[in-house]
């Protein structure tokens, strides 16, 4: 399957090899990262969202507070992600 074009026509091969040399010559850096990596930094990202959305209650009016709003935000400050920290995810094909 093909990727979608960047502008209005597709890139040439000439066209898009130029563009991967040109941004290795800036110095950007090369990020490759697998499904574990991926899963340790959304856990880590919903810890601590977590933990910011843990005192928003206490800033809240008590009117907000017992709200739908105040609700939803207590129900994300009570969820247990001890059990998601402590998954590690398989690497697969034989790396386990």
């Amino acid at each position: 399957m093909s990727r979608h074009p960047i502008g209005d026509r597709a890139m040439t091969e000439a066209e898009r090899q130029a563009r991967h040399r040109a941004t290795r010559a800036a110095g950007a850096p090369v990020i490759r990262r697998g499904r574990a990596q991926h899963w340790n930094d959304s856990v880590a990202t919903l810890v601590a969202l977590q933990a910011d959305y843990a005192a928003w209650p206490e800033a809240m009016p008590d009117a907000i507070r017992d709200s739908t709003t105040g609700e939803a935000l207590q129900a994300v400050v009570d969820l247990d992600l001890g059990e998601r920290i402590a998954i590690q995810p398989p690497r697969g094909f034989g790396r386990d």
